[in-house]
């Protein structure tokens, strides 16, 4: 869990957020476990916008320092490690799916239009859809799977 003693410049909310997950490279390790499925080091090293090792091994640690995530040996092969959520982390999935929404209205090459039923579902109900999602991501399925169009 989270070190609760840890310095904050302050207690605005919104910067509580940013301490804890409010990086580019935190939010998109987050986006992968979320929509793509993916769980290890090797998988997130894979990411089309190109982790280094050092900023990647920061990252995760650090959400593993917040709480967000969690580092499990692999069911299959005790040699690797699985990230996986938390429940601290699950509760971010609404926060990425507003992102997402937000996107896809302001960018107009957004890759959200390319999911206009997720979107759209977000838009209408995100509780619902982001409670789907959460067990979708603890059954280690892409989200985007469900909602992709080719």
């Amino acid at each position: 869990m989270a070190n609760k003693n840890k310095d904050l410049r302050s207690h605005c909310p919104v910067n509580f957020g940013l301490e804890a997950f409010g990086d580019k490279w935190s939010l998109l390790i987050l986006r992968d476990i979320v929509f793509r499925a993916k769980c290890t080091y090797g998988d997130f090293l894979k990411s089309e916008e190109g982790f280094s090792t050092n900023i990647l091994a920061a990252r995760l640690e650090k959400l593993i320092e917040e709480g967000i995530l969690e580092k499990r040996p692999q069911e299959t092969d005790a040699r690797k490690d699985d990230y996986v959520l938390t429940q601290k982390g699950l509760d971010l999935i609404p926060v990425l799916f507003e992102i997402m929404v937000w996107s896809s209205k302001y960018d107009p090459e957004s890759e959200a239009r390319r999911i206009p039923g997720l979107i759209e579902a977000i838009t209408k109900d995100n509780r619902q859809v982001s409670r789907e999602a959460i067990e979708m991501v603890k059954a280690r399925k892409p989200l985007l799977g469900a909602y992709l169009r080719s």
